[in-house]
């Protein structure tokens, strides 16, 4: 007989750490909701109006449920706003739209076979919608009776509670009695009862104690007495995982690991089960499978085993959309020894829609740049601004990122001053090198920098002959 398959809904209480990062800017793909024609400077993304606009495409066919099963490659030059794009459509995703992001070195760094990483991976990006009926007890609390016990034995007492059509009285038990206490609950709360788990959820207070208003502070919310039935049905929907439910029906891991992380390899024979009981209960309409989006970064770093893994699972009925960046060209496949476009194998290539980056213009690496310096909460003057975005032209968009945050620092050591200046971003390119200028310094120290064969040479300060060690 088989086993039963259980789920849990999560209750994710995110909580930020008001970090900045590189993509913390960006809020979503800056496109009108309508037409989706993208803007040339909003949420965060400037410029490559029309790889946002293929982007958004995906991104509207994802939310509808539309699509599955494809594979998207965001192709192009570093610092063009491949991951940018990839962080846009994970904040335009919404709650219930799985987005995992995936580094390729992760595959190799885990603790798993390379196969098992990516299943998870897939599973991750796929949600399943349960709707489930379930009984509630709403209503306005009118007196609360708690009978203590003299011996210190179990606690008993009465819930009066009522709507504006009816008024009942309940017993309670000492459980019940634990849970109103922690929530607070007082005559003139309005409360929610599960009566499933006999979870209580405090509404709000009932607007007939507004007079209250002053001993109850300006949070306080006011609702109305609800109307009709204290017992009421209602559709309550979960969202989960299918790895979440792999993970709560493995017996070798259980409910805990979903919080340690370790996993570990789950049978094929689980997720096998899964599948036949989600396929049940999508007959049954109660649920609905969500394909999410899968991100794999730096996608160019996957071995063939893994590229023919992935072509194969983009076949099967229960397929995320797959969305892949690479910044290479013609180069070697991981685990072969012949080469093709951006890494990928030409069979693989060949079912991939691809969206093309181009490198920022002018103004828009000086609107990236202004961006960045409000998202780090630094004042640039108008010709520091100029100096930064000379600099991103020339040595890249990312070095010239770095050195905001850089010539800020050095701004801080003059005291009274709140801009950074012109000077402050000179010399901040003076202390730290871009690559060009690191070239330039291999090239130059070449002999004193350990080589490939571990030849060295070393040279006396005093004047005298170097010697040579090799």
């Amino acid at each position: 007989m088989a086993a039963q398959i259980t789920t849990v809904g999560e209750s994710r209480e995110l909580r930020g750490l008001n970090l900045v990062a590189a993509h913390s800017h960006i809020r979503g793909l800056g496109v009108d909701p309508d037409t989706l024609e993208p803007k040339n400077a909003s949420q965060g993304l400037v410029g490559q109006q029309k790889a946002r606009k293929a982007a958004a495409v995906i991104l509207r066919m994802a939310q509808e449920g539309k699509i599955a099963g494809r594979a998207v490659l965001i192709a192009g030059p570093p610092s063009t706003g491949k991951t940018a794009i990839a962080m846009g459509m994970s904040q335009s995703l919404g709650a219930d739209v799985p987005f995992t992001m995936l580094a390729s070195s992760e595959i190799f760094s885990l603790e798993m076979s390379k196969t098992e990483a990516l299943t998870q991976a897939f599973r991750k990006s796929i949600a399943v919608r349960i709707t489930e009926e379930s009984e509630i007890i709403e209503g306005e609390v009118v007196e609360i009776q708690i009978d203590r016990s003299v011996t210190g034995g179990n606690k008993q007492g009465k819930l009066t509670i009522k709507t504006t059509d009816m008024e009942t009285v309940y017993d309670m038990g000492t459980k019940m009695i634990e849970s109103m206490t922690k929530e607070k609950v007082m005559a003139g709360d309005v409360i929610s009862i599960d009566k499933a788990s006999g979870k209580i959820t405090k509404i709000g207070r009932s607007y007939t104690r507004s007079r209250d208003y002053d001993a109850m502070g300006a949070d306080t919310k006011f609702v109305q007495c609800p109307e009709g039935e204290l017992q009421q049905r209602r559709e309550v929907v979960h969202t989960v995982s299918l790895h979440e439910i792999d993970v709560i029906n493995s017996r070798t891991q259980g409910f805990l690991a979903l919080f340690s992380g370790d996993t570990g390899e789950i049978r094929s024979e689980v997720r096998d089960q899964i599948n036949e009981k989600v396929a049940e209960w999508k007959e049954e309409s109660k649920a609905t499978i969500v394909p999410g989006v899968l991100f794999i970064d730096e996608v160019h770093m996957l071995d063939i085993e893994c590229f023919s893994f992935i072509n194969r699972a983009l076949e099967d009925e229960l397929a995320p959309i797959v969305i892949m960046a690479s910044n290479r060209g013609n180069t070697q496949i991981r685990g072969t020894t012949y080469r093709s476009p951006h890494g990928l194998p030409l069979d693989f290539l060949d079912r991939v829609v691809i969206i093309t980056t181009h490198p920022y213009s002018k103004d828009e690496i000086q609107q990236i740049l202004s961006i960045r310096a409000q998202e780090e909460d630094i004042d640039v003057s108008p010709d520091a601004l100029a100096l930064l975005t000379t600099i991103g032209q020339n040595a890249g968009l990312r070095y010239a990122s770095n050195l905001i945050v850089t010539s800020d620092l050095i701004r801080q050591k003059q005291p009274g001053r709140k801009e950074v200046r012109l000077s402050d971003v000179e010399k901040s390119s003076q202390l730290f090198f871009d690559p060009a200028k690191s070239v330039k310094f291999v090239q130059d120290q070449e002999k004193r920098l350990i080589g490939a064969q571990g030849a060295v040479s070393f040279s006396a300060t005093n004047g005298t002959e170097a010697m040579d060690v090799s």
